[in-house]
């Protein structure tokens, strides 16, 4: 199996493969990493298609540069919501690499410099190993946008930090550092040199049995079901909520940078 990646490289998505360890690094630096849909279901396909090939034994998912992803493209994201979809809610790019992230079988690594918003925390709840660096900024900002938790993260998070630190973070939308996600669970430690770290060990993962690792995390993920369905029920919340006014008040604020008025809705 070629994986498609490799031979057929997308433009804001560098990937190389080197000794059983496929490294997915988002290159999109004048954007911060936004995302936007053809991206999405392109790292979605290199995901599926490394979950199948016997060369990869590990994934390494960062930034090409100076920051992991600063989560949704804006623009793409306004054209996507004033175009009629009449599928499936979880069928939408990023839930559709959300799951793809969730179903991945082999050992996933996520290594996270400057900002990680939106989809750039959820996606590491899907993680096996998350590294940060203290040049890492972390927002969930779902609730400041009028829309709601996507990802699973409403159940995840929850299960990793405890009620009460999960609610801070999805509740108040705030922007919060490496010792806060360290604090939270969601990062394992904060490296001084995070890339190089992530590949370190992601070249320990790789020299151990690959069949024993997918048996351990599969013990380890026996809920995988419940999580996927998870993801689909949030993605139909999340998709109500963006036809509602408070997230066309939150893009409008956005654009003509002030500050969301949302007294006026119940």
């Amino acid at each position: 199996m070629t994986l498609s990646c490799i031979q057929q490289p997308h433009e804001h998505l560098n990937a190389k493969l080197d000794n059983g360890i496929l490294t997915l690094a988002i290159h999109r630096p004048k954007a911060k990493n936004a995302l936007y849909g053809d991206l999405y279901l392109w790292l979605a396909k290199a995901l599926d298609e490394a979950d199948q090939d016997n060369s990869v034994r590990v994934v390494i998912l960062r930034g090409e540069d100076a920051d992991f992803t600063a989560g949704n493209d804006m623009q793409d994201f306004m054209k996507f919501v004033k175009t009629p979809f009449d599928g499936k809610a979880g069928d939408t790019p990023p839930f559709v690499v959300l799951k793809a992230a969730a179903r991945f079988s082999k050992p996933l690594i996520a290594a996270v410099r400057g900002v990680a918003i939106g989809i750039g925390v959820t996606i590491l709840l899907h993680a096996d190993l998350v590294y940060s660096d203290n040049t890492a900024l972390f927002q969930i900002p779902f609730v400041s946008l009028g829309l709601s938790p996507e990802g699973a993260s409403s159940k995840l998070l929850v299960e990793q930090a405890g009620y009460h630190k999960a609610a801070e973070l999805l509740l108040t939308a705030q922007k919060f550092n490496s010792e806060k996600a360290l604090d939270v669970g969601l990062v394992n430690s904060i490296e001084d040199d995070v890339y190089a770290h992530a590949q370190k060990q992601a070249e320990t993962l790789a020299s151990l049995p690959l069949a024993s690792l997918k048996q351990t995390k599969a013990l380890m993920k026996h809920n995988l079901d419940e999580i996927i369905k998870c993801i689909d029920d949030e993605a139909v919340v999340f998709m109500q909520r963006v036809a509602q006014p408070e997230m066309m008040e939150a893009v409008t604020a956005f654009m003509q940078k002030r500050k969301p008025d949302f007294t006026q809705f119940n």
